[in-house]
């Protein structure tokens, strides 16, 4: 990667309405996700990994659960000069207003471009479950003079229409966006795939200023809908293909180019089951590029007379005559004896009592589930008591905090 100095702006603000009640208590970007992490620790690590450390998080909807995770988790080193991973809420220097958009967000903040004063700007969403080694998408974007390089995943054809659609040529110069269309265009190279736009963009730091000048001009916000296609008019704005995206560590059983948008409950509960296995589809360990998150400093888990298959458990768990199948647990989770999860996600201190049976559940953090109770059995019943997603998945959201927790260590999720 060149000596260009980059600063990055994550767009962390999501409201993730189709993820409730999953956001009910926080924002998407930090609801939890497999054992250990949040959604934006997956974007920050490949940021930090890239050797990109200036980085200004911009929150919105309910940011304290967010803030409080990156305060603990997201320090840099201060003796790396301009290192820094800074939460930055909605300042209000240019009205009485939030953030309208995501080109809005960085429009308010252009203050931090000026006092940073780079080269380049990243613009990333913090929405997503991915690794990326951004240096290659710079070097690609120097390399064709870009003004403005938009990330781009191949997608099959009948995929492409859930997908707002990048058209490129055969030198990845784009040429416009549509909005999930009927007929998206082919890649140049691929009639088979479309180029999906990802949402992440690299600017020339005066284009990007520029650019969102001129759309605050004409009251428009988006990065997507207004600034973007404004820029192509002029011809300097390219598509990255992020399938010849080569992250090091990644193993051979891997679903190489692996990206996943988890705005739905179904979405992210595939996401999820997608780090399961011997060879998963998305490995979490990978020395080599690993995925950072929180340091938690609670006992190990323990285990009495269980059975374990094919699941991830976290420190500080207790599971004493249960049987668990293809289930992620989070901290210090109490299964009781006789206890059946099969396809679960089960959030930070949830107590499950004796003989209760829960399949394809998702239990957010606090819920304390009585004895012999049935989830994901009768898809009438549950749906009289709970959220179910399109697929079926049962979600239970999160409750208060209760005095029955194994441990006293505080980690706000």
């Amino acid at each position: 990667m060149s000596k260009k100095t980059i600063l990055a702006f994550v767009m962390a603000g999501g409201e993730g309405s189709r993820l409730h009640p999953l956001t009910a208590e926080r924002s998407k970007p930090s609801v939890p996700f497999g054992a250990r992490y949040r959604i934006v620790d997956f974007v920050l690590s490949n940021l930090v990994n890239s050797g990109i450390h200036a980085i200004y998080l911009l929150v919105q909807y309910k940011s304290q659960s967010l803030i409080e995770h990156v305060r603990k988790a997201w320090v840099l080193p201060p003796i790396l000069p301009g290192s820094f991973i800074t939460v930055v809420p909605p300042q209000m220097r240019r009205g009485q207003q939030w953030f309208q958009g995501t080109a809005d967000a960085v429009y308010q903040n252009l203050n931090l471009i000026r006092q940073q004063s780079p080269d380049l700007v990243l613009v990333f969403g913090a929405d997503h479950i991915y690794r990326m080694d951004i240096r290659q998408m710079v070097d690609f974007h120097l390399s064709r003079q870009a003004a403005c390089t938009v990330a781009a995943l191949p997608v099959p054809l009948p995929q492409a229409r859930s997908f707002g659609i990048i058209d490129a040529d055969a030198d990845c110069r784009i040429r416009g966006f549509l909005e999930k269309p009927e007929n998206p265009p082919p890649m140049a190279t691929d009639p088979t795939r479309a180029y999906a736009s990802m949402g992440n963009y690299l600017f020339n730091a005066d284009v990007l200023e520029q650019a969102l000048t001129e759309a605050q001009a004409r009251d428009k916000h988006d990065f997507g809908k207004n600034v973007l296609p404004r820029l192509v008019e002029d011809g300097q704005v390219y598509a990255y293909d992020f399938g010849q995206n080569r992250v090091p560590g990644v193993r051979d059983y891997e679903e190489q180019g692996y990206w996943r948008d988890v705005g739905t409950l179904d979405a992210y509960y595939e996401a999820t089951m997608d780090v399961l296995g011997l060879e998963p589809k998305f490995d979490t360990f990978n020395a080599q590029w690993p995925i950072t998150s929180s340091n938690y400093q609670g006992p190990v888990a323990k285990f009495q007379n269980a059975r374990i298959d094919n699941s991830i458990i976290r420190a500080g768990c207790l599971v004493n005559g249960a049987t668990v199948k293809n289930s992620v647990l989070r901290r210090e989770v109490v299964l009781e004896p006789e206890v059946e999860l099969d396809g679960c996600i089960v959030m930070d201190g949830a107590i499950i009592r004796r003989g209760a049976k829960l399949k394809r559940a998702i239990v957010d953090r606090y819920n304390i589930i009585e004895a012999g109770t049935r989830i994901g059995y009768d898809a009438q019943a549950d749906r009289s008591h709970y959220h179910v997603s399109d697929s079926g998945i049962v979600v239970l959201p999160e409750a208060q905090p209760h005095t029955l927790a194994r441990t006293s260590y505080e980690e706000d999720s």
